[in-house]
């Protein structure tokens, strides 16, 4: 399955933003496990002045984004995990800027943020790959909009891809 196989009612209009970041060369699952090592081979090259560079005031850190990456999806994979489980309770949101000032990322390595991450997409595609076809259909709502288990996958990654976009554009 990839990212052209969703349809629009799989999910808000919002989230075509991360999903048409995701390349239809690989399958979902197989995506995953490669973006998440693109990723990391790409951070590991960042000079090691900038993971504490803002490129302007109140903006978050590179170590600040990582961190954002991680609890993003955390939280994702725990709404594919209930929408694939068939629970219909509708689920909130969660306000980033607070995640972020709570998280103390700017303390830790980036290493030990790099390890947090890998290990998170790790559970993440286990999991994934663990549903059925009818598990990766199911929908439930988040933040007020409906949304497939199987676009949640491609959100994560493009999510991912996103942020790297940003690191390459705003902090080297």
């Amino acid at each position: 399955m990839k990212p052209t196989n969703l349809k629009p009612e799989e999910f808000a209009g919002h989230f075509a933003t991360y999903i048409n970041q995701v390349s239809n060369e690989y399958s979902l699952t197989e995506e995953l496990e490669i973006s998440v090592h693109r990723l990391i081979k790409f951070v590991q090259n960042i000079p090691l002045d900038k993971f504490d560079y803002r490129y302007a005031e109140g903006k978050w850190t590179i170590k600040d984004i990582l961190q954002h990456l991680i609890d993003a999806e955390r939280i994702f994979a725990y709404r594919a995990l209930r929408f694939a489980r068939n629970d219909k309770t509708e689920l909130s949101g969660f306000e980033e800027n607070d995640y972020v000032d709570e998280a103390n990322a700017n303390n830790r390595s980036i290493q030990d943020l790099l390890t947090e991450l890998a290990v998170v997409r790790q559970a993440t595609l286990s999991m994934f790959k663990s549903f059925s076809e009818e598990e990766l259909m199911r929908k439930g709502i988040a933040s007020k909009n409906p949304i497939s288990v199987r676009a949640l996958g491609f959100v994560i990654i493009g999510h991912q891809n996103h942020h790297q976009r940003v690191f390459q554009e705003r902090y080297l």
